[in-house]
């Protein structure tokens, strides 16, 4: 995949579709009844980057202050969802230590690498920083990870809503109407090609987590050193 080529066809198509009201609100995320866990490998990005995702957000929330803007402690990359989040998920139904196993297993042998976030891209429901991989180790420890549960009987539902392929980190979402377009698509293009940085992955993490990865929420099971 190009990523680039699928970031720009995203906030083309995306942007056409928030200018005709076309946008996607989450009912769900101010909800004190959403009851969606699921267990999720992932990467954290350094702090330097994550300020400077902080200062985008603050630009943002001049004119659109009643959005769903990430904190830094919830900014991630989703390496994949293993069991994705669903109603009454209990972490007691599973065996944890089986996971680490399979996940260590997976990133054997994948070396220390680096993702490089700059410029935005946007959903129909969010806006996400743009991540680029320095090699494909990314793309083999997702591949490991797909082969290697698909080979067991742990319950997962692996690529269930869709394939993660690309290294974004959602940083807003939209929970109800857009009360300033104009500004919202000003800032949006200020940021569009932007360098938050760059930095080195020398680790992944598996947890447990509600739906938007809320750090009062997350429970970390286990870190995984890469080489």
């Amino acid at each position: 995949m190009n990523l680039k080529e699928h970031y720009d066809c995203l906030y083309l198509d995306s942007v056409e579709k928030i200018k005709n009201n076309h946008y996607t609100l989450d009912q769900l995320i101010d909800s004190s009844s959403d009851n969606r866990f699921g267990i999720t490998v992932l990467i954290r990005p350094s702090i330097d980057v994550k300020n400077k995702i902080k200062g985008f957000l603050n630009e943002l929330k001049k004119n659109n202050p009643n959005q769903y803007y990430y904190p830094n402690s919830d900014i991630h990359i989703t390496v994949l969802s293993i069991i994705s989040g669903f109603e009454g998920f209990d972490l007691k139904s599973i065996s944890v230590p089986e996971y680490n196993t399979l996940i260590q297993k997976s990133i054997e042998n994948i070396k220390d690498f680096e993702i490089h976030f700059q410029g935005i891209t946007a959903s129909d429901s969010a806006i996400m920083i743009q991540g680029f991989p320095s090699n494909n180790s990314l793309e083999q420890i997702r591949n490991n990870l797909r082969v290697n549960f698909k080979n067991s009987d742990l319950q997962k539902s692996i690529d269930k809503r869709y394939a993660i392929q690309t290294a974004h980190s959602t940083a807003v979402r939209f929970r109800d109407k857009i009360l300033d377009k104009d500004n919202l698509f000003k800032t949006l293009e200020q940021y569009r090609t932007f360098d938050f940085g760059k930095f080195e992955v020398k680790e992944v993490e598996l947890v447990y987590n509600d739906w938007y990865q809320r750090n009062h929420l997350v429970q970390k099971l286990n870190t995984f050193k890469l080489k």
